[in-house]
């Protein structure tokens, strides 16, 4: 039993590089996220992905989390934080380096697939269903129009405006940062992609009323209100006493 179970996990190690591979769409795809890894990234998480004191260990988180971290520019970290911020790709990063560098990491212990096209297309997404799960799920951090807001110790929910579909679900299913896994027995895939559907419907509404003021919510709303009527009472006031002058 022990000489089967040691040439069956050599098997499957051997096994998983080449499976990464084919699934990425080229063969050599985990030897080039290999090289790749170990000048841009082996630094703060290990030679082998084994995490330092810097950065978490990246085995077993797959290639959806390192197509959302180094899509949206939070990684390479520039200066490592209570929280990573969206920000421009690194010079270096193209598409093609990105699968790579996926191929490679999801060689390491699988983890979430990057989705496909199918899976994230608004258009095939009920946006009504997917308002109520946004808001039942969601809204507590994110704010219901997706504009984001203020967490604890230093960390905060992102505005999801500049998200696109593929990285709305890679964070749903990788839980980035401050923000939960929601895996595919607690919010199915197609209900994922209703969510989508609504968060990108929602980006398109105008604000007939005037200024959206961010979507924040009532207490900006009030705030401004408090603060343009004092200020036009205050302004009345001072006409008013300035025209009673110069009549006297």
């Amino acid at each position: 039993m022990a000489l089967v179970g040691m040439v069956y996990a050599a098997f499957v190690q051997a096994s998983k590089p080449a499976d990464a591979a084919l699934a990425s769409g080229k063969v050599d795809d985990v030897a080039a996220g290999k090289s790749l890894f170990q000048v841009h990234c082996a630094s703060c998480h290990g030679l082998n992905a084994e995490g330092t004191l810097t950065g978490p260990t990246l085995i077993g988180v797959g290639a959806a989390a390192v197509d959302f971290q180094v899509s949206t520019g939070r990684m390479p970290a520039a200066n490592p934080g209570a929280q990573m911020p969206r920000k421009p790709m690194a010079g270096w990063v193209t598409p093609e380096k990105i699968r790579q560098l996926s191929a490679y990491v999801q060689s390491l212990g699988g983890g979430p697939a990057v989705p496909t096209k199918d899976q994230v297309d608004p258009a095939k997404g009920d946006a009504g269903k997917g308002g109520q799960l946004f808001r039942a799920n969601c809204i507590q951090c994110h704010n219901w129009a997706g504009a984001g807001g203020a967490l604890t110790r230093g960390k905060y929910a992102p505005n999801l405006n500049e998200a696109t579909p593929e990285q709305i679900y890679e964070a749903m299913v990788t839980g980035p940062q401050a923000m939960p896994v929601f895996n595919d027995t607690t919010i199915t895939p197609e209900e994922k992609r209703d969510m989508i559907a609504y968060i990108t419907q929602v980006r398109e509404q105008k604000d007939p009323g005037g200024f959206g003021l961010g979507r924040i919510g009532p207490v900006t709303e009030g705030l401004v209100g408090w603060v343009v009527g004092i200020s036009a009472l205050a302004l009345a006031a001072i006409w008013i006493t300035a025209k009673k002058r110069q009549k006297s």
